[in-house]
């Protein structure tokens, strides 16, 4: 079992623009900044609200260097420009509008499933299916409002509620793999969710996970989104990157160090 020194801490310093022009903006997100503030909360106390606020955001980054978002959006005074999201552990990519059309356009590519994501994931594990689907109904959980449920399987899904995710085995260790995932619905926490019901969860993933792997240290969770595609407005296919971070290649680095 290989273990990190501490979880990573980042800062809105080692934010980064990958691609501009008058319509969009791509994002490289680093881990443990969230998007936008109250992610995570739902009917906070007066206190958390005030923590919650005072903590830097994507947004405030994005509004100091780009203020004309302010206005943009279908809640521009919480989240302007942000048509989605990533979770605040979840590292990589992320498209923002800069207008209000070009909003409204990205919001239903999102809609209509046309943009491309997908996601590079380590999780605990060896899966029994190399490449495969995970569908089902996902929703609030009703024991605990910050996860998810989730029930797997061609069922009767409420509207609203369908989820789907493929995925792909790129590489395998003992008690590891490294898997490419795309993502055809956006729920929140769904590749965590859908992992972890197939008994694979993300490696360092505090919330969806098993009680043998929450004593084990790590720098991170393991969940990077490392590409987005869609057409523009004028029709042009377009594919944005991100690297993969330090900490993570130390990691697996390590991974491929050890004697299996």
């Amino acid at each position: 079992m290989v273990q990190g020194i501490g979880r990573v801490i980042s800062s809105l310093s080692s934010m980064k623009i990958i691609f501009q022009d008058k319509d969009f903006i791509i994002v490289d997100k680093p881990v443990g900044i969230p998007v936008h503030a109250g992610i995570g909360t739902e009917n906070p106390s007066a206190s958390s609200r005030k923590a919650s606020w005072a903590e830097k955001t994507l947004v405030d980054f994005l509004v100091e260097k780009f203020p004309e978002i302010k206005s943009v959006g279908d809640s521009p005074e919480l989240r302007p420009g942000i048509v989605h999201r990533l979770d605040r552990e979840t590292s990589g990519v992320l498209v923002v509008a800069r207008n209000q059309e070009a909003f409204n356009y990205l919001k239903d590519l999102f809609k209509k499933r046309e943009v491309e994501k997908k996601y590079l994931v380590l999780v605990h594990g060896r899966l029994k299916n190399k490449e495969g689907k995970i569908e089902g109904e996902m929703g609030r959980s009703k024991r605990d409002f910050r996860k998810q449920s989730f029930v797997r399987g061609k069922i009767k899904v409420r509207k609203g509620r369908y989820s789907l995710t493929y995925y792909r085995v790129l590489k395998e260790w003992n008690d590891y793999s490294l898997l490419e995932v795309f993502p055809k619905t956006g729920r929140m926490h769904q590749i965590r969710v859908h992992l972890h019901s197939l008994g694979y969860p993300v490696v360092g993933d505090p919330k969806y996970t098993f009680k043998k792997y929450k004593k084990q240290s790590y720098p991170r969770m393991f969940l990077h989104a490392r590409e987005i595609s869609f057409r523009d407005q004028k029709g042009k296919r377009r594919k944005f990157i991100s690297p993969l971070s330090q900490e993570m290649k130390d990691f697996l680095g390590r991974i491929d160090d050890r004697k299996e």
